[in-house]
């Protein structure tokens, strides 16, 4: 039976403790969820079962296993303990630390990334939100969560999700995986904005309802004045009422990586002995990211979009 730590986050569902380490594994996380229902118990059946059948992704959070405490609480409940890596923090706390924007677009891309494998895989993950991103050290992304992820010719008529990510067509229940490409561009929203505060077209709702009836009207969140261009354009792309006019990650991903490198070239600019883009060192962007000096970041914060 794992050791479990010190707290380290908290969701609707569950607990997350440190571990030091388990069956052999170094520093690991374990999520604690004691289910309520057979339908939770399904969920956390589902988030193992694909966690660990497909193959490992650096931006997948990967589950090393599972196991049922009955004596949780003092044996009041069976939870269910998973075992998975252990990383910083998730989107919602990096955002609220204020996250520079190069790293946060960093991120963006990590995500993109970690949507299109699993789409690769036949999965939809269904629960794309700022708490289902997590950050390590370094700040890149890993998606988890994979409780509500299903494979797309499985879908039916249920509605999961969270409100505010959720695509308008999930509540009639026919949709496919191009929600995650709507609640991308949600998240996507955030990341380009830098703060963790709803939208202020979606603040105005007094309940989830009034929420739904507003996005199958058309209703999204607002364009900030801070945006680039570009970004902002993206995001309208991903949240199209229509599914059919949403780009897919194979489109995504290299917009981002063009966004990122623009940012990069006019870094260069300002600390030009730091930072080469002419791609003669076998280094990513990321990588000269990470070479930069405290200096150089606060170089860095100058390139917000204004």
């Amino acid at each position: 039976m794992p050791q479990l730590g010190k707290e380290i986050g908290r969701g609707q569902y569950g607990v997350v403790f440190s571990c030091e380490s388990w069956s052999g594994k170094g520093p690991c996380a374990v999520k604690s969820v004691v289910p309520p229902d057979e339908k939770h118990w399904n969920d956390l059946a589902m988030e193992f079962y694909y966690t660990r059948t497909i193959p490992d992704h650096k931006h997948i959070v990967r589950l090393h296993g599972l196991v049922v405490d009955h004596m949780y609480g003092g044996g009041c409940s069976p939870a269910v303990l998973l075992i998975m890596d252990h990383l910083t923090r998730d989107l919602y706390c990096g955002l609220r630390a204020g996250l520079k924007w190069l790293t946060r677009l960093q991120i963006a891309i990590d995500v993109a990334e970690g949507i299109r494998y699993l789409h690769s895989q036949g999965l939809v993950h269904r629960d794309i939100k700022l708490k289902n991103v997590l950050l390590d050290i370094n700040n890149r992304a890993k998606l988890t969560d994979l409780g509500f992820c299903i494979p797309e010719a499985m879908m039916s008529g249920s509605i999961v999700g969270t409100p505010v990510h959720m695509a308008p067509e999930l509540l009639s229940g026919h949709y496919d995986s191009s929600v995650d490409v709507y609640a991308f561009g949600i998240l996507f929203w955030y990341i380009c904005a830098g703060h963790v505060r709803l939208p202020y077209a979606f603040e105005q709702f007094q309940n989830k309802e009034q929420l739904w009836t507003s996005v199958r009207k058309g209703v999204r969140p607002e364009k900030l004045p801070h945006f680039d261009e570009e970004c902002w354009h993206l995001m309208e792309q991903c949240w199209s009422g229509k599914p059919s006019n949403r780009p897919l990650l194979g489109y995504v991903l290299p917009l981002l990586e063009s966004i990122q490198v623009r940012y990069f070239q006019k870094l260069s600019s300002v600390v030009p002995s730091r930072v080469c883009t002419t791609c003669c060192s076998k280094t990513t962007p990321w990588q000269q990211m990470c070479e930069l000096s405290v200096d150089d970041l606060q170089v860095e914060s100058s390139l917000e979009p204004k």
